[in-house]
């Protein structure tokens, strides 16, 4: 096992474009599940960047006036709902203006075919995720079955483990994650895996200054992981 395992980050990383679709469902599903009335700003007006969907959900609803202990029993049933009613949200819309991060596809393949291993470890819940994948053309490059997602766990370093163990537990020092903000950052430093920060604007790149390696595009992504894979 000496290839490299290379975990993508979606929101900011390869997925470039604001969707208000995401903050619409889940105000709606947490009305619905936790029948509180959830501020018109949610989730901007909490810490959200780089954090898993539940984690979202219990800053919005700390917010909100909740308490743990009123949160946790609905939290992972609530998530499930977040995913599905944000696929049928977009079933009906036109995504025609989506982006996805220039040479995107192109990248990937270039990695796909140097024998870098991909997954995807993201804040999304897994059907969302995929959802956004399939419209953005990227779906084919992410096997189903691999990686972790944001109803898999609240917290980004069990994501990164649990996408290392779908890859056979894979080991830390073949492992990289690619990411756009400071927690995607300090959880792959966490954990000791290698660290590549991508600019999106969402971050100040000082922010991310502890990476092993800032990059501008998806072509720095690429070439910093076929550095490491040669390593």
């Amino acid at each position: 096992m000496s290839g490299l395992l290379a975990l993508f980050d979606l929101d900011g990383t390869l997925f470039l474009t604001h969707d208000p679709l995401s903050g619409r469902a889940l105000r709606a599903t947490l009305e619905e599940v936790y029948g509180i009335e959830v501020a018109a700003n949610a989730p901007d007006n909490v810490e959200h960047r780089g954090l898993s969907a539940q984690r979202i959900a219990r800053n919005v609803l700390h917010a909100a006036g909740l308490s743990d202990t009123e949160i946790d029993p609905r939290l992972v049933a609530w998530c499930s709902r977040y995913a599905e009613h944000y696929v049928e949200l977009l079933a009906a819309t036109d995504t025609s203006n989506w982006e996805a991060r220039p040479g995107a596809a192109e990248g990937l393949a270039r990695l796909e075919a140097a024998g870098v291993r991909l997954a995807l470890v993201t804040g999304n819940p897994q059907p969302m995720a995929r959802a956004r994948l399939e419209r953005l053309g990227l779906a084919r490059f992410f096997p189903a079955g691999q990686g972790a997602f944001g109803c898999d766990s609240e917290d980004r370093i069990a994501l990164l483990e649990l996408a290392r163990h779908r890859a056979g537990d894979w080991p830390t020092e073949r492992t990289a994650e690619i990411g756009d903000t400071r927690e995607d950052v300090a959880t792959a430093r966490a954990l000791g895996i290698h660290s590549i920060a991508v600019g999106s604007g969402r971050s100040d790149l000082a922010q991310l200054a502890g990476a092993d390696a800032l990059v501008a595009d998806m072509n720095g992504i690429v070439r910093a992981l076929l550095g490491l894979g040669a390593g």
